[in-house]
């Protein structure tokens, strides 16, 4: 049986050090080709680069290993190695492990799940890690653990199960100082992640400048058991299949009555009619 391949990327950018945590331990179930930005792209969503072109230089990272480093985004990446330059079709593709977790309604600005969207847009079965670096002590985070549950689940999607075409598995790994999370819990999306707010403030010219800035909630509410923020309060890893068709189809059949009322209007008798 031929190696896997697992196309890794993020939306942190390609000195981080979750990514290279998560090369080293997927190395151990796979052969890990790396295309990841050249800078952070926190928050791109699926931003896309048209109107300019894209350059890939290859660099060495702190293990010495060999990535492909890109000027464009998370979502560049995972296009620019599927359109061919990659030489092989990969068999999973794993984005992370972002510095931060990606919960709830807010996955639709992430970088990094918009990169395993790009994925599964390509019929290839993606995974999003993110992992809470708010909640780790101060220093440099230690990503082992997470890519360690990382490197499980992807052995796990590899060789056992599969994911049904068009849809992702937004993970996100809750920091405990105990030796280990309290299980894995299988969740929806939730609600709001963060609290947000606006700082105001006047820069050395004079002019006004505007921060939009949020804090995690502290208070989970009742309604959130079940979803991905309530298995993280509660001390869980968290794992959201998330799918492309965003078709509210509970609606569908609801909203066929406004065809008729909102049809063009009849044209008998326009100009030009005989």
């Amino acid at each position: 049986m031929a190696e896997p391949l697992i196309l890794v990327t993020n939306d942190d950018g390609v000195n981080a050090a979750g990514l290279l945590a998560l090369k080293t331990t997927l190395s151990t179930i796979g052969r890990v080709e790396i295309f990841a930005p050249e800078r952070n792209w926190s928050a791109a969503s699926r931003t896309r680069t048209f109107h300019k072109p894209l350059r890939v230089d290859e660099v060495r990272l702190l293990d010495g290993s060999v990535a492909r480093v890109t000027s464009g985004t998370p979502s560049d990446c995972v296009s620019l190695a599927l359109l061919g330059l990659l030489d092989d079709r990969p068999d999973l593709i794993v984005s992370g492990i972002n510095a931060g977790l990606n919960l709830g309604r807010d996955v639709s600005y992430s970088g990094t799940v918009a990169a395993a969207m790009e994925g599964v847009r390509a019929g290839i079965p993606a995974i999003a890690v993110s992992y809470d670096t708010i909640s780790a002590p101060e220093g440099p985070p230690d990503y082992s653990k997470a890519a360690s549950f990382a490197a499980r689940l992807a052995a796990f999607l590899i060789g056992e199960v599969k994911i049904p075409p068009g849809v992702l598995l937004n993970v996100n790994i809750p920091y405990l100082p105990n030796p280990r999370p309290l299980g894995v819990e299988i969740t929806r999306l939730g609600g709001e992640a963060y609290s947000n707010y606006l700082v105001t403030g006047t820069d050395p010219h004079g002019r006004k400048y505007y921060w939009v800035s949020g804090d995690p909630l502290t208070d989970v509410p009742p309604e959130e058991k079940g979803t991905d923020i309530g298995a993280i309060a509660e001390g869980r890893i968290s794992i959201t299949p998330i799918h492309l068709d965003l078709t509210d189809y509970s609606l569908l059949e609801r909203m066929k009555g406004w065809e008729t009322k909102l049809g063009l209007p009849d044209r008998e008798g326009a100009e030009g009619d005989e």
